[in-house]
């Protein structure tokens, strides 16, 4: 996980010392409960329906579809698709309950028949729909908002699809994480029905699906009567940025940055012209450009300005357990 870094006396980027998770025992947990259940499910008598794929159904209680949902700020304007949709409890009340449109995708043939009669029931067959056809092959294009139940080694298989969404889709899992992708939020409840995994409990993942900004970046803006140049250069680990800027031939270390799917915001102060500046971007990324505003300076001297930033040079953000050269940083 170590990698070069501006000597700056500071920890390496996502090293011990970084405000990042990284590596703790509680992902060390996740895993050895999610590689138990998979056995616990494979043995006879688990209660558990085997569909014709490579995955295994477990009804998720309403309580955590419900939460799933609105973790996910599931909403009129979204697309729901659930991958091994099972009885199709998730899109159905995304659709009813939330006004949403989606389709789940499921390998058992009954289940589908289920589904689907459920969404007729509920009159919401126009805006859900079930299918047969495997996850893994699955269209995720069209989707705003991903849901699943799987178990941790079908999550990972998937991970390299759901990164390469539409930055700010959401994806919402049901027990199980992503691997060293970090939700963005999590909760627990407690679901005294709920009989595999950890009995009990059920535990709710969040992710962002985030742009990608490895690399270099240029902006102008005006300080102190004339236009500066500020060079930008950004290492990321999944949604999670770190950098540096360099204004006037001096580099400024930036704080750690968290990408909202698109968002960014972060801090710099900078000493430019002899005078510590303060500075609050805010901005959006699209493809190769980054357009919002800055806050520059403080009280009556304070004011927002644009912030636009052209990337100069693509590098590598690391989307996978093993780490790429980075080559945001100045060398």
């Amino acid at each position: 996980m170590d990698a070069d870094d501006i000597d700056t006396g500071e920890p390496g980027f996502f090293e011990t010392g970084s405000d990042e998770k990284g590596f703790d025992m509680d992902r060390v947990t996740r895993w050895v409960r999610g590689f138990a259940v998979a056995l616990a499910l494979a043995a006879p008598g688990a209660g558990a329906q085997d569909g014709r794929g490579d995955v295994v159904y477990v009804p998720t209680p309403q309580i955590v579809v419900d939460e799933m949902l609105q973790m996910a700020k599931v909403g009129p304007k979204d697309y729901v698709i659930d991958l091994g949709s099972g009885d199709g409890r998730i899109v159905v009340t995304a659709a009813k309950q939330f006004g949403a449109r989606g389709f789940g995708v499921d390998l058992d043939t009954h289940l589908n028949k289920l589904a689907n009669e459920r969404a007729s029931k509920e009159g919401v067959a126009d805006r859900a729909r079930f299918i047969e056809q495997n996850l893994f092959e699955t269209d995720l294009g069209s989707a705003t908002v991903i849901t699943s139940y799987l178990l941790p080694e079908m999550n990972l298989k998937l991970r390299p699809k759901l990164l390469s969404l539409k930055p700010g889709t959401r994806v919402v899992a049901h027990d199980y994480a992503m691997g060293d992708w970090d939700p963005d939020d999590e909760r627990i409840l407690i679901v005294p029905e709920k009989t595999v995994g950890d009995p009990g409990k059920s535990y709710v993942y969040l992710w962002v699906v985030p742009a990608r900004v490895a690399g270099r970046w240029e902006s102008q803006l005006p300080v102190g009567g004339r236009t500066v140049a500020y060079q930008f250069a950004f290492e990321q680990r999944y949604q999670v940025v770190q950098g540096s800027v360099r204004i006037d031939q001096r580099e400024f270390r930036l704080p750690q940055i968290r990408l909202n799917g698109e968002e960014m915001n972060f801090p710099l102060n900078a000493t430019i012209g002899g005078s510590l500046v303060s500075h609050r971007f805010r901005g959006w990324v699209k493809d190769d450009v980054i357009e919002g505003t800055v806050t520059i300076g403080e009280g009556a001297g304070q004011r927002v300005t644009p912030w636009r930033a052209k990337l100069t040079a693509r590098g590598e953000a690391r989307m996978s357990a093993v780490a790429p050269a980075l080559a945001g940083a100045f060398r």
